[in-house]
């Protein structure tokens, strides 16, 4: 018969064993959750969930579907910043929240308009690759129903402890983030602050109307 202070000490180190096995599997979990490619899968889910219901929606139900996911999964704040470019620390907190505001809601409508409908599209992710020192590119494809795949990458920077998008780039080249920079340095050069407002609020606009 095995003695009462054995027992107890195999029970203790294994309860010990299972405590810290508990611990390791729910630290892995929470790191596969705040990754890269956690983020960009949540994101790629609710872009075909709204494709699939896109003529239901509506432009303006498919914006409200995709607002709280987008905000989220863009570092928006950051992007505006660095689309505004050296002007950004001249301006007042209100005219930085407006710019800010404005061009959120500018590319969450792009979206809405955009993914209008669903033929049988497919997302995938197709690397993660390092890029310098902190940040991550995640290159992902949609195929096409014709099977044609369409290159989108995002780069990705941890904020807190969140994964988040800080530029993207179409046909897998194309910076949207140095687009926007050029767009921006040139309406605040011809009319200021408030006109690069305006005419991102004009853009969301246009796009939410559906034409």
């Amino acid at each position: 018969m095995v003695p009462i202070r054995k027992l107890r000490a195999l029970w203790t180190s294994t309860l010990a064993f299972v405590m810290m096995s508990v611990t390791m599997i729910s630290l892995a979990a929470a790191q596969a959750a705040d990754s890269p490619e956690a983020t960009i899968s949540s994101l790629n889910a609710t872009l075909l969930s709204t494709m699939k219901q896109a003529q239901t929606l509506g432009v303006e139900g498919r914006y409200q579907v995709l607002q709280p996911v987008l905000t989220k999964t863009y570092d928006t704040p950051l992007m505006t910043r660095l689309a505004v470019g050296q002007t950004w620390a001249s301006l007042p907190p209100d005219q930085q929240a407006a710019i800010t505001d404005a061009f959120r809601r500018m590319m969450i409508a792009t979206y809405a308009k955009r993914f209008d409908g669903f033929s049988g599209e497919s997302f995938q992710i197709v690397e993660i690759s390092n890029r310098g020192t902190a940040d991550k590119m995640v290159k992902t494809q949609i195929i096409q129903s014709n099977g044609k795949p369409v290159a989108i990458n995002y780069l990705m920077r941890k904020s807190g402890p969140d994964w988040k998008i800080v530029d993207i780039y179409l046909d897998g080249t194309i910076s949207e983030l140095a687009s926007r920079r050029a767009e921006f340095s040139t309406i605040l050069k011809s009319g200021g602050p408030d006109a690069l407002i305006a005419s991102l609020k004009k853009q969301g606009d246009k796009l939410l109307s559906g034409s």
